[in-house]
C-alpha cells in the first residue's frame, strides 16, 4: 500500500502541467465542514520570463463558501486581473462545488471531487469549466495532496481550438507546530489533456510554502498557506508568489 502511494506521489510530482490556470491557483483538498462559512481571499504575482524589465501579472479574487451538507462545500467569488502595462481590473465571476467522497482517514487515501464554473468578464472568450478528483493520503508525518485537474472552455467566439487541457496541483506538508506547517507545493499545465505540449511550452512552476491557522473561539478561525514558486520550465513565469487567507466562522 505504502508503495502505491509513494508511486502515485512520484507521478504527480513528474507530471510536466493548463494554460488557464494563472498567479493565484491554489491547493484544493476533498475535506467538507457542514456548516462552516468562510470569507476567502486569493492573490498571486508572477514575474514573467519574456518580457522586457521583468514584467509582472498579478490577479486576486475574493468569495464566499458555505458546508451546505456533510459532502458539499459552495463558493462563489469574483475574480480581479492585472496585466503588464494596465490597470487592475475586473475579470471573472466563479462558481465552485466540492464534493467528499470518502470519511477522513476511512482509507489510505481520502478522494473528493470538484467542479467550477467560470464566467468571464468578456464574454466572447466563452465559459471555462474545471473539474477532477482530489486526493489526500499521509506518508509518515508527511501530509500529501495530488489533484489532476481538466479543463474545458466552450461557447467561446475566438478563434482557434479549445481542446479539453490537463493541468495537476501537488502539495506536501509537514507539522512543525499545531498552528504551523512547512511544505512544498507545485501547479503545473501540459496543454491537451492526449497530446501534450513540447517540453518548453509547458508551465511548472514549484517552490516551498508555508501553512497556518490561528483560533479564535468557537467556529471562528484565520487559516492561511502561502508559497513562493520558481519555474521549472522555460513556459513558466521565473517566480510567483501566491497567497490564500480564510476567514471560518
Amino acid at each position: 500500500m505504502h508503495e502505491k502511494i509513494r508511486l502515485l506521489a512520484a507521478v504527480a510530482l513528474g507530471l510536466p502541467a493548463i494554460c488557464l490556470a494563472g498567479p493565484s491557483d491554489y491547493v484544493r483538498t476533498p475535506n467538507v465542514e457542514y456548516g462552516e462559512r468562510e470569507i476567502d481571499f486569493k492573490m498571486g504575482i508572477a514575474k514573467q520570463r519574456d518580457s522586457e524589465g521583468g514584467g509582472k501579472e498579478s490577479a486576486a479574487s475574493l468569495g464566499f463558501g458555505y458546508g451546505l451538507t456533510q459532502s458539499w462545500f459552495m463558493e462563489g467569488y469574483v475574480k480581479y486581473e492585472k496585466n503588464p502595462g494596465d490597470k487592475t481590473r475586473f475579470d471573472a465571476v466563479e462558481w465552485e462545488n466540492k464534493f467528499q467522497l470518502t470519511e477522513p482517514n476511512q482509507y489510505f487515501v481520502d478522494v473528493g471531487l470538484f467542479l467550477e464554473i467560470e464566467v468571464p468578464r468578456e464574454r466572447d472568450e466563452g465559459y471555462e469549466f474545471a473539474f477532477g478528483p482530489l486526493f489526500q493520503f499521509d506518508t509518515g508525518a508527511v501530509r500529501w495532496n495530488v489533484n489532476p485537474v481538466f479543463e474545458k472552455v466552450v461557447h467561446s467566439r475566438e478563434e482557434g481550438e479549445h481542446p479539453l487541457e490537463l493541468g495537476y496541483q501537488v502539495q506536501a506538508r509537514h507539522s512543525l507546530h499545531p498552528a504551523f506547517d512547512v511544505g512544498v507545493q507545485a501547479f503545473g499545465e501540459m496543454g491537451k489533456w492526449n497530446h501534450w505540449e513540447p517540453s518548453h511550452e509547458q508551465n511548472h512552476r514549484m517552490g516551498p510554502a508555508a501553512f497556518g491557522k490561528v483560533k479564535l473561539g468557537g467556529r471562528e478561525a484565520i487559516a492561511w498557506n502561502a508559497a513562493w514558486l520558481f519555474g521549472v520550465s522555460d513556459g513558466a513565469p521565473k517566480q510567483t508568489f501566491r497567497l490564500q487567507a480564510e476567514y471560518e466562522f
